[in-house]
């Protein structure tokens, strides 16, 4: 399998605006949510279609210096999204926060999701965050971060469960500044 993680641009938004729906569609099954009234994975009956919901995503395109949304290709096809985001969309002291990640249920457990973090980790050095839920529900995604980070890290890591901007959650950090590639 031939994998590719690339920066989009405004023309290409619509590759990650139509995997999002499904990134959403997953999260509903670790945090228990239903769609909204109008069938749509918000937590706010504001959005009644996903246009709707497509025009809140255009920041990622509009913030080019400091918003980077990666897609990822596997054999040339649309499998996945990494959206990162710099400061001053992250907390005091981190350079680098992984905001969303996604990859297509049937690729999961291949290397391809570890692989297109790596890509994206290895073209920016410094600290970095993500979370992700910590609740039973959730322990794969858990062990992939942990395993994926301790592999790019060679476990050089935090982790801790804590209150965050998005809720408790499971944090890692990890600062490749200094790493040898």
């Amino acid at each position: 399998m031939n994998i590719d993680v690339r920066l989009t641009d405004k023309s290409e938004a619509y590759l990650i605006k139509n995997l999002y729906p499904l990134y959403l569609y997953d999260l509903s099954g670790h945090y228990g949510r239903m769609p909204n009234v109008h069938g749509i994975y918000e937590e706010s009956d504001d959005f009644r279609t996903i246009i709707e919901q497509y025009e809140v995503q255009n920041i990622w395109w509009e913030k080019s210096k400091v918003l980077f949304p990666y897609i990822i290709l596997v054999d040339g096809v649309p499998a996945g999204f990494l959206l990162l985001a710099t400061p001053p969309h992250c907390n005091k002291g981190i350079d680098y926060f992984v905001n969303e990640f996604f990859l297509i249920q049937s690729l999961r457990g291949k290397g391809i999701a570890e692989r297109a973090a790596n890509i994206v980790f290895d073209q920016f050095k410094g600290n970095w965050e993500l979370f992700t839920n910590p609740s039973e529900k959730n322990i794969v995604a858990q062990k992939f971060w942990r395993k994926a980070i301790s592999n790019y890290t060679n476990g050089v890591y935090t982790e801790v469960k804590k209150e965050t901007f998005d809720g408790y959650k499971l944090v890692f950090r990890f600062n490749n500044a200094d790493m040898i590639l």
